[in-house]
């Protein structure tokens, strides 16, 4: 058995290491439990967005080669733009593929009318605006810019995000997003990008949590009365023996 000041030091550890880490595993688990309760679906925002779409059909269409041929086709997506068809041709040039115009990018009008393609009738928009740059931490971080935000009157403060360039529908964000997003980074601790699970942080916290565990499970053993007694037992037998 491990001598009283050994014990002492164990006990004096675990109690240092809880203290430390226990703002963090209490973050683990509050954001742990939100990620359990929550359905991802009404978190990508779902719930906002129309059940069904309709798809417009477009007939006398240009050829993607006779309106766009300097660098040669890699790709081609046919995009509907406010009702007007364009291609968006090797992830980098917008076309009218009716009369073969090179877009640089799509109007506020049209940023608002592909809103209304895939948002609810419902939801009232009250401003749009365009932006060229986000920081960091921001809800439209990762995504192309130059983009419009079109914002909705509603307690959830929703907006929806169309990419200038291709008028792409990029993404909704509202409240319960900003929650989910705000603890996957208390969860992931990149406080960056939120998404890199290798970062040295999260390594040193895992490591000090598996180390509190364990300094837990050495403390119960030098302090069990049960083990103690086993312990006592067993040098009791061992002495008898010897004599």
């Amino acid at each position: 058995m491990v001598k009283r000041q050994t014990a002492l030091k164990i006990r004096k550890t675990h109690r240092y290491l809880g203290l430390f880490i226990g703002v963090q595993f209490l973050m683990w688990t509050i954001s742990g439990l939100y990620f359990s309760w929550t359905d991802i679906d009404e978190i990508h925002g779902d719930q906002f967005r129309k059940e069904t779409l309709t798809l417009e059909k477009f007939q006398e269409l240009k050829s993607p080669s006779t309106v766009y041929n300097e660098e040669g086709i890699t790709s081609v997506e046919l995009k509907d733009i406010a009702g007007i068809p364009h291609y968006w041709l090797n992830d980098s040039k917008l076309v009218n593929a009716k009369t073969g115009e090179l877009r640089a990018e799509i109007s506020q009008k049209e940023a608002q009318l592909i809103a209304n393609h895939y948002m609810r009738e419902d939801l009232k928009v009250t401003s749009i605006e365009k932006i060229d740059e986000v920081g960091d931490h921001h809800e439209y971080r990762g995504s192309p810019l130059p983009a419009y935000v079109i914002s909705y009157d509603s307690s959830e403060n929703i907006r929806a995000y169309i990419a200038a360039n291709n008028g792409a529908f990029r993404s909704v964000r509202h409240r319960d997003w900003r929650w989910f997003d705000f603890l996957w980074m208390t969860h992931t601790m990149d406080y960056e990008g939120r998404d890199d699970f290798n970062n040295l942080l999260l390594r040193s916290f895992s490591l000090l949590g598996l180390l509190t565990v364990l300094s837990g499970f050495t403390l119960w053993y030098t302090s069990s009365p049960s083990i103690r007694k086993i312990f006592n037992k067993n040098k009791k037998k061992k002495n008898e023996k010897k004599s």
